[in-house]
């Protein structure tokens, strides 16, 4: 069995053929989905569809492209669902930051006030988080042990290979692995994959996103987590059963389902 840890089934490009995208997965053994918060104009229809299927679960958060949108008040409503596994996806996200010193100074200083929110909103109601990092990983890094989130623990989203933040291991933080682990130019992700301790890997999609090789240029589904768990076999060395058991034991672990 898989477990895809990161999919948008709240994303317009699901809307026409959801079913048939559930059971495309389904019948390759992919058995669990989480839809992660990241904009709150999708949360309703995230909750939506994980109350219409069994095996479907979703987090609250805002990503930090749209922190504007930002309520607690909003996500009161949805955390304690019976269907809600986590908070996020929330982070650090420096890639399009644009305009003058100080504004991108304000940028930053914006972004790190709502992932201590939401680092906060987990803590509170004992739920992990969902981390998205990019180009962000030293302050990112700074506020999670800041802030004790390793009381909560969670999952460092897309995993963006970088070396420093392999030592939230040991701080209760998992490690997202999916479609860019097949990409020609993820040599650094692909070099750096064997040093993570197996029982820190999860598997995603973010799909629509990120679609694997040789599917690339598609939009992303659930089925082709199983790309990314053969490719982590053959880096590992290893069958692609055994990747299955531990990255979907770990998720079990990390989100508390079954």
């Amino acid at each position: 069995m898989i477990i895809d840890t990161h999919i948008h089934l709240d994303d317009e490009r699901y809307k026409e053929d959801l079913d048939a995208v559930l059971t495309r997965a389904r019948e390759s053994g992919v058995e669990r989905f989480i839809i992660p918060g990241a904009d709150s104009s999708t949360l309703k229809r995230a909750v939506t569809i994980a109350e219409m299927y069994d095996d479907v679960f979703f987090a609250v958060g805002v990503h930090p492209y749209d922190i504007e949108a930002f309520s607690i008040d909003y996500f009161e409503e949805y955390v304690q669902h019976e269907k809600c596994v986590a908070i996020g996806e929330c982070g650090m996200d420096y890639f399009r930051l644009e305009g003058s010193d100080e504004e991108k100074a304000q940028e930053k200083e914006a972004q790190a006030k709502v992932f201590i929110a939401q680092i906060e909103f987990a803590k509170k109601y004992k739920k992990p988080l969902i981390v998205h990092i990019r180009n962000a990983s030293h302050d990112a890094k700074t506020i999670l042990l800041e802030h004790n989130a390793a009381e909560v623990g969670g999952v460092l989203h897309c995993f963006n290979a970088d070396e420093e933040l392999l030592s939230l291991a040991d701080k209760n933080f998992y490690f997202g692995i999916g479609g860019v682990l097949t990409f020609k130019n993820a040599k650094k992700l692909v070099n750096i994959l064997p040093r993570i301790p197996k029982e820190k890997l999860v598997i995603e999609t973010d799909g629509p996103y990120l679609t694997p090789t040789p599917h690339r240029g598609e939009r992303n589904e659930p089925l082709y987590t199983t790309l990314v768990a053969q490719k982590m076999a053959e880096l590992l060395e290893t069958q692609r059963e055994e990747v299955e058991n531990f990255t979907t034991k770990n998720a079990q672990k990390l989100f508390h389902i079954s």
